[in-house]
């Protein structure tokens, strides 16, 4: 993060990023900026040396990325680090060498114009150190994350990423809708909704995403300030805000917004990451930023236009001077609809129609017997003098609202949550497939082409041999997508792309809330997106196999979430309801 906003910094317009096993054995940047002459290059590993603030008023309008003169000396400090720079006006450039913060060497070398910085062996010297550091896997996914910040801040300048001698960006300039596109998939294009907003405080463009594209994670959300990204939960609900009434519970808007403040109304230096910042005007700037939001989703129609309390009165256009004609009906007196007609309108009749058909007419009042409500089961009904036929669990079921299974048993009313129980099943189930390495895979007749974002990628790489143990037959497919040969037999009719996003996005929001292993974390998150959902009416089969494998489970009392699963109401409790 910090080599390349030194490179953004020195105005280049071409920065490539090379990396070697996830940074830990090299980082290297290279930039065709300024450059830095040889005393500069020398001076500029020094604590609190910068050439990018003169006195202490600029602190008070930040326009560079770096200001503190503490990056490049706290990293020669625990890496071997070379340094080749030249200025544009220079016939020969600097190379220069430190290990952990140890001066070598310093020699005129022939170079390009710019900058290339290595960083090599990360925490070579402070082994306890680089035994905190991730797999190799989720080190890559959090540069591919900085990466994205950087590149999405500046869309005119070229990026390329480079990864085990492998391209994995190689970004053109462009404007902010083509980068977007370029760095999270061309499906993007079709999601997002400009910002444009313009006061005398405040500057407001970006995009936002409709609202159907929205997610169960906050991944896609991008606040940049003055060019430099930032977190900002204030202005983060003014965007939601926004959202109101849009988007179901449990899900956030995707937005790229970019806000342009005088730099003297933001202090920048109140966190080390610089992440965090302070704005003068905040509730101004909120109010305008969930105006300015509300205004784009209105102005592009993306939500419904309609008012359902308007009573019904609606203007009905006729054109002009044009009488009304009222429209005829043909009414024929011999018509039966218990006598089935060709498409001539004559009658056709077999033998003993007519009697068959009269049947057909008596049998409208004919009771429905056990068919009167087959959700329902008559079996076990109260009879007149009180007694009641006993009604197994195993045996008899209602669904109520097609969200809760109801059963008798002998002690009242037994309800359970379809799909806080279908969850416990699948989360047990997929458990034993990880522990186990067994998964039974359905062969697809037509593959599925999954297309992922970069870090998504990366993941699903990560996880890739837990998919198998599932059942799933993934394999690569160009740069950031995948083919499925195969998927669990559990899937069904499920969309596998939506299922594979939804699944990473729980999969990422986990590792930030709960912090489970990874074997929990997988199968909680496809437990959850692949359980029956409220809304669902099931077979009494159906019930039956639900019950039946719920109480197989180890655990059946709580879903993986913690939900409660199964209610008991004592039949003492529905004789006091009644008096």
């Amino acid at each position: 993060k910090e080599l390349l906003e030194n490179a953004v910094d020195s105005g280049a317009t071409q920065i490539d990023l090379v990396i070697t096993n996830s940074g830990k054995t090299l980082i290297q940047v290279v930039d065709n900026g300024c450059g830095l002459s040889p005393t500069d290059a020398r001076m500029a590993f020094e604590r609190h040396a910068t050439s990018k603030i003169k006195d202490a008023s600029d602190l008070f309008k930040i326009h560079t990325f770096g200001f503190r003169g503490e990056a490049l000396a706290s990293i020669a400090a625990i890496a071997q680090l070379e340094l080749r720079s030249r200025r544009h006006e220079d016939e020969l450039g600097t190379h220069l060498i430190i290990e952990g913060s140890v001066f070598k060497d310093q020699q005129p070398c022939a170079c390009s114009a710019g900058t290339s910085i290595m960083v090599k062996n990360l925490f070579f010297n402070v082994p306890a150190r680089r035994n905190f550091l991730k797999s190799d896997q989720a080190e890559f996914r959090h540069i591919l994350e900085e990466f994205q910040r950087v590149a999405l801040v500046n869309p005119e300048i070229s990026f390329s990423l480079h990864h085990n001698g492998k391209s994995v960006f190689q970004l053109p300039p462009a404007n902010l809708k083509q980068r977007i596109g370029n760095l999270l998939g061309s499906g993007y294009y079709e999601k997002l909704i400009p910002v444009s907003q313009e006061t005398d405080v405040l500057k407001i463009s970006g995009y936002v995403g409709k609202p159907e594209s929205s997610k169960r994670t906050r991944g896609d959300q991008y606040f940049f300030a003055n060019s430099r990204y930032i977190r900002h939960p204030y202005f983060n609900h003014a965007v939601e805000e926004a959202f109101q009434d849009l988007i179901p519970e449990g899900h956030f808007p995707t937005y790229f917004i970019y806000l342009e403040v005088d730099p003297a109304s933001i202090d920048i230096n109140i966190h080390p990451t610089k992440t965090e910042v302070n704005f003068q005007e905040h509730q101004v700037i909120y109010a305008m930023l969930r105006a300015a939001v509300k205004l784009s989703i209105g102005r592009y129609s993306v939500s419904s236009t309609l008012d359902f309390e308007t009573g019904g009165e609606f203007d009905t256009f006729f054109p002009k001077n044009k009488p009304i004609v009222i429209p005829t009906v043909k009414i024929d007196p011999e018509f039966n609809p218990f006598e089935s007609r060709s498409f001539g309108g004559a009658v056709s009749q077999g033998a003993g129609g007519a009697s068959r058909h009269s049947k057909g007419w008596e049998r409208l009042y004919e009771s429905g017997g056990d068919k009167a409500n087959p959700e329902v089961p008559l079996k076990g009904e109260v009879s007149p003098d009180g007694d009641a036929e006993e009604v197994q669990l195993s045996r008899s079921f209602m669904q109520l609202h097609n969200k809760y299974v109801i059963s008798k048993i002998k002690s009242g009313l037994l309800f359970i949550d379809q799909q806080a129980a279908h969850e416990r099943i699948l989360y047990e189930r997929f458990l034993e497939r990880i522990e186990n390495r067994k998964g039974h895979s359905q062969q697809q007749l037509f593959p599925h082409t999954v297309n992922l974002s970069a870090p998504d990628a990366e993941l699903l790489n990560e996880l890739m041999d837990e998919f198998t143990a599932f059942g799933f037959d993934i394999g690569p497919f160009g740069q950031h997508s995948f083919v499925v040969q195969g998927v669990p037999a559990d899937v069904g009719n499920e969309n596998i792309q939506e299922l594979i996003e939804k699944v990473l996005e729980n999969y990422k929001s986990n590792q930030l809330g709960l912090k489970l292993d990874k074997k929990n974390n997988l199968s909680r998150c496809m437990a959850r997106n692949m359980a029956i959902k409220p809304g669902k009416t099931l077979l009494a089969e159906e019930m039956q196999a639900l019950v039946d494998d719920l109480f197989a489970c180890q655990v059946n009392q709580l879903s993986p979430s913690g939900k409660r699963i199964l209610l008991i109401i004592p039949t003492d409790e529905i004789e006091k309801r009644f008096g």
